[in-house]
């Protein structure tokens, strides 16, 4: 799970301290600023959590990821690995991978939605099944992919809906666990399939 970064300062309060918000604004520029080097952060509801170093297996799913479906989506999409995903003014989740219609340019700045999400799993998995999977729910992301690395499978999650007891109060409707010698048709692209070899190390 990922740790919490301690902010270095807090708002001043009659009572108790309280946690430091930080704002999108403000995240980005901490990572202009190189405080996130080597430490793959994320802002969260205003706070700032991080996953550390990226081990191997991690890395290499990562890549084989994003070349598989940047092959499989082709002209017309972004594919874009861990940069912004903006989902509020507080929240910035930085997925793996987010598949997004247009072509890059600086007039729209960073993308507050994605066709396509795809988080990395191994000691997060827990997280991205929880805490992750209701924040892109919420943001009513379509189609959420979990590549589980521990198990060799990929969790695709669809059809978002109101959910009181998740931590950002929806959920997905439905969940499809694909094996390794399984394929996957994004729900953006029906004339295509990704297999799910390609996504693991």
């Amino acid at each position: 799970m990922p740790a919490t970064l301690t902010p270095s300062r807090t708002r001043p309060s009659a009572t108790t301290p309280t946690p430091r918000v930080w704002t999108v604004d403000e995240f980005h520029q901490l990572g202009d600023e190189g405080k996130f080097e080597g430490r793959r952060a994320m802002l969260i509801d205003g706070v700032i959590l991080e996953h550390g170093p990226m081990n191997t297996p991690h890395a290499v799913a990562g890549e084989k990821t994003e070349e598989a479906i940047r092959r499989v989506f082709g002209p017309g999409w972004r594919v874009r690995s861990q940069k912004p995903l903006i989902l509020g003014r507080k929240t910035d989740p930085q997925p793996d991978v987010a598949v997004v219609r247009g072509v890059p340019t600086l007039a729209g700045g960073h993308p507050t939605t994605a066709d396509l999400v795809i988080e990395i799993a191994d000691s997060s998995l827990r997280f991205d099944k929880t805490v992750k999977l209701s924040l892109y729910a919420a943001a009513g992301i379509a189609d959420y992919w979990v590549v589980d690395l521990a198990n060799a499978l990929v969790l695709v999650y669809r059809d978002p809906v109101p959910d009181a007891k998740a931590p950002h109060g929806a959920t997905y409707r439905t969940e499809t666990t694909f094996k390794s010698s399984d394929a996957v048709t994004p729900l953006a692209l029906p004339t295509a399939s990704v297999a799910v070899a390609d996504l693991l190390p």
